[in-house]
């Protein structure tokens, strides 16, 4: 279990006090990845942000019963997550509760066959999921708003188990808890969501075939810039002082 300092007995022991400072920090630390993930599993960010609300009168109401056996952070995620489930089952989605957090679609694999060469080897090795850090790649936003993007189109499984373990830090033990899926199934979804990630940055950040031809052309020109000064120095015609 993780431990933060929102699960310091101390801070405990305001929020179990109603000291709304201690709430304010955990709520602004907090509502937005909660959205997050609701809105991953019910497909609406607006019904989203009402579960979130009515997580956050939960854990005001059960403060007290709060027990430390989960870290505070699995404990919130565990909240919303039943509470979205229990959304989609008051609605009557036709969408059945055990395939809400399916990551897996028909055919689906991790990364295409064509990454790889006939004895089962990378065709080109893909870099590490750590070193792609958009602010380190292009200096600015543009890559990561893409990333973004793609993490918005991924199934809910996946982008359930992402938002867990890479940018809420949780551990696999704790997605797999706050989620209600077994450690396999965690491990595949969040290698398929970290593939289908790293496939989208490889598109932007692979300089196309125009991209190399402009880089050869910016070349030879600043070669011939260079060598040009020296060819017209020694057709100068000679000085006065050297008749």
């Amino acid at each position: 279990m993780a431990q933060t300092e929102f699960d310091q007995p101390a801070f405990l022991a305001r929020l179990r006090a109603g000291e709304q400072n201690a709430y304010r920090l955990l709520i602004r630390r907090f509502h937005a990845p909660m959205v997050s993930l609701a809105a991953t599993i019910i497909g609406s960010r607006a019904q989203a942000e009402e579960v979130v609300q009515d997580a956050w009168l939960a854990v005001h109401a059960n403060i007290a019963k709060f027990e430390g056996r989960s870290s505070l952070t699995t404990w919130l995620y565990t909240i919303v997550t039943n509470r979205a489930r229990t959304r989609i089952v008051r609605e009557s989605r036709t969408v059945a509760l055990p395939s809400v957090l399916d990551g897996s679609q028909p055919g689906d694999t991790a990364v295409p066959s064509s990454a790889f060469i006939p004895d089962g080897h990378w065709a080109e090795m893909p870099r590490l999921w750590d070193e792609i850090d958009p602010e380190r790649i292009v200096g600015g936003r543009q890559l990561w708003d893409h990333v973004q993007e793609a993490i918005e189109r991924l199934p809910t499984g996946q982008k359930a188990v992402l938002i867990l373990r890479d940018m809420e830090d949780r551990s696999a033990e704790e997605a797999c808890e706050i989620l209600g899926i077994t450690a396999e199934n965690q491990r595949v979804m969040l290698h398929r969501a970290r593939s289908r990630l790293r496939a989208d940055i490889d598109r932007i950040t692979r300089p196309t075939a125009a991209d190399a031809a402009c880089a050869r052309s910016w070349r030879i020109r600043q070669l011939r810039s260079r060598r040009r000064p020296e060819r017209q120095s020694s057709c100068a015609p000679p000085t006065s002082g050297t008749r």
